[in-house]
């Protein structure tokens, strides 16, 4: 007979794991619904309009590339597939850096904030249909604080 092998895994219980599946479940559809929604109202995706806002809030309208990935938590390569899309549509423009070479901006076009101007009230509404106020202010604040902690850095031990 050999001896049973301890495992150091700690497994989810009942509890945790319910959780765990309404996360995954309630995050996928919001982010969906909202996409579907945004897509419908003005033809930009989720990440398009995220691109757009991004942009409009950066001094001169401009991010370099490798910020803004990191800004939208987007690999590089999916940002430049989009930003690709979006400069075809006349909404950013791509540049050189001009104090690193090997670095690329990405610009707000006049035109691509005439849009976010232009599609950014139906988006909030369905923000606020879809999430704000569907919950309390309270659940928001703490829904906010929670999404927060993952932003930080991960402790030294899970790094």
């Amino acid at each position: 007979m050999t001896a049973p092998t301890t495992s150091t895994t700690r497994w989810l219980d009942e509890d945790q794991q319910h959780s765990w599946r309404q996360l995954l479940r309630g995050s996928a559809k919001l982010f969906d619904d909202l996409n579907r929604d945004l897509e419908e109202q003005s033809g930009l995706s989720l990440s398009e309009y995220e691109v757009l806002v991004r942009l409009s809030e950066a001094e001169g309208r401009r991010m370099r590339m490798s910020v803004l990935a990191d800004e939208l938590v987007h690999s590089r390569s999916r940002l430049t597939h989009t930003i690709r899309r979006m400069e075809a549509a006349g909404l950013v423009e791509r540049s050189s850096c001009p104090d690193d070479r090997r670095g690329v901006n990405c610009t707000l076009t006049p035109a691509g904030f005439a849009r976010l101007e232009a599609v950014a009230p139906g988006h909030v509404e369905s923000v606020r249909a879809r999430l704000v106020d569907r919950i309390s202010p309270a659940q928001l604040r703490q829904l906010g604080e929670i999404m927060a902690t993952f932003i930080e850095d991960a402790p030294a031990d899970e790094a």
